[in-house]
């Protein structure tokens, strides 16, 4: 079983910035993809960020320029530096794993086997 650990959220001023961590363990599926999803009250889980297995980075329209994603995989982690944020982008973020997590068209989509974080608070004040 996949286990992915999230780490780095917490309380900003509008502007400021976060870098959030995900840790993962268990089998390592080599073809598999990353990604950052996030939930706000009352809403839909989205995703936002996603990693192909070969490093390929997308990103939906809303966060294009402001937020990356990174991975290293010799520790296995995946990071989000997030810019600029904005009271909008309050929410509980998730890390996912899964056979495929990309963003095409200004959206992000996932396959159906996908692993998940318990999740990161993310808290933008203005």
């Amino acid at each position: 079983q996949v286990q992915l650990v999230e780490s780095g959220g917490g309380s900003v001023q509008a502007g400021g910035s976060l870098r959030l961590s995900c840790t993962a363990s268990g089998p390592m599926y080599s073809t598999y993809s990353m990604g950052w999803f996030r939930q706000a009250p009352g809403k839909d889980r989205e995703g936002f960020a996603a990693i192909d297995s070969d490093g390929t980075v997308s990103y939906a329209d809303s966060v294009k320029g402001r937020f990356t994603i990174t991975k290293d995989n010799a520790k296995n982690k995946l990071s989000l530096q997030m810019d600029g944020l904005e009271p909008e982008h309050t929410a509980m973020y998730y890390c996912a794993e899964g056979r495929r997590i990309y963003c095409a068209g200004g959206f992000c989509y996932r396959s159906e086997e996908t692993y998940w974080g318990e999740g990161t608070q993310v808290t933008v004040s203005s």
